[in-house]
């Protein structure tokens, strides 16, 4: 059962960021750790107009039209997730988390003058063959009702007793190409200033590498919403992120039924997607 904690105002990237950094060389990261039973609740959030038309621009949905885009709550309540990631006894790492996965939930309309309550909480922490892998849970209320959820998956990498990864099966044929991106080496530093998503790892070469990322690699939820934006008006999305999408680069983004992906040049899958419920 978690305690639900009302806070007073957004909590600082900034303070979260740095908290996390600190704390990060400390922490031990497992499967059986124990975690923060919290559910940070912020009220009264509401989108920022110029903020929401930047988004727009550089995720590649059409102009603002009174609703919110399907991934934005999950910018919104950013802050939350930061602080309650950074927290000590948030067992895992917060420099190097990666975000391996998010379904998106769009219950109700999502108008983008609206005051929501958002909420955010740790659902528990699974083995990876990478490491441990945390599923954190975000919600957005309007007068009491849910209109919008979230569940994501970030990984901590590190040393596991559970040797290589098993066979999956193999990735599936490639999807008919839509569209073909050029990802500019700022990509992942231009996101970041519009999210607050300052993770190392996106934001220069020498500092991906201190994380084993030869590159600085595309935030996982700017390729899921450059996805959606291009895939149309849905209600729903699952969302996989399967390799990292390094930059620059050229990604090419394909679709087909209720499909959708986003490959390199060579064919490697970096994401891939279910859509539904189209409006």
């Amino acid at each position: 059962m978690t305690t639900a904690v009302v806070l007073g105002k957004a909590p600082s990237l900034a303070r979260s960021l740095t908290r996390g950094a600190l704390r990060s060389p400390v922490k031990r990261p497992s499967p059986g750790a124990s975690y923060p039973r919290t559910r940070l609740v912020l009220r009264d959030v509401r989108a920022d107009a110029s903020r929401l038309s930047s988004y727009h621009r550089l995720c590649g949905f059409p102009p603002p039209a009174g609703h919110l885009p399907l991934p934005y709550p999950h910018l919104l309540a950013f802050p939350l997730t930061m602080r309650l990631l950074s927290a000590r006894d948030f067992p895992l790492p917060l420099l190097g988390l990666v975000h391996t996965s998010i379904t998106l939930t769009r219950h109700a309309a999502l108008p983008a003058t609206a005051a929501y309550e958002l909420g955010v909480r740790v659902d528990g922490l699974s083995p990876h063959h990478r490491g441990t892998q945390a599923t954190v849970v975000t919600e957005a209320r309007l007068d009491g009702d849910l209109v919008w959820e979230s569940r994501s998956t970030y990984l901590a990498r590190h040393r596991t007793a559970h040797g290589p990864a098993p066979a999956g099966p193999p990735d599936p044929a490639p999807l008919p190409v839509l569209a073909e991106w050029p990802l500019p080496a700022g990509l992942g530093r231009a996101y970041a200033a519009l999210s607050g998503d300052r993770n190392p790892i996106h934001l220069h070469p020498l500092t991906a590498r201190l994380f084993g990322f030869p590159r600085a690699i595309a935030h996982g939820m700017w390729t899921a919403a450059r996805c959606l934006a291009a895939y149309g008006d849905v209600h729903t999305a699952d969302v996989r992120f399967r390799s990292p999408v390094p930059l620059p680069g050229t990604v090419r983004y394909g679709a087909e039924g209720d499909r959708f992906e986003l490959r390199d040049e060579r064919g490697r899958l970096h994401l891939s997607g279910r859509a539904g419920g189209a409006a």
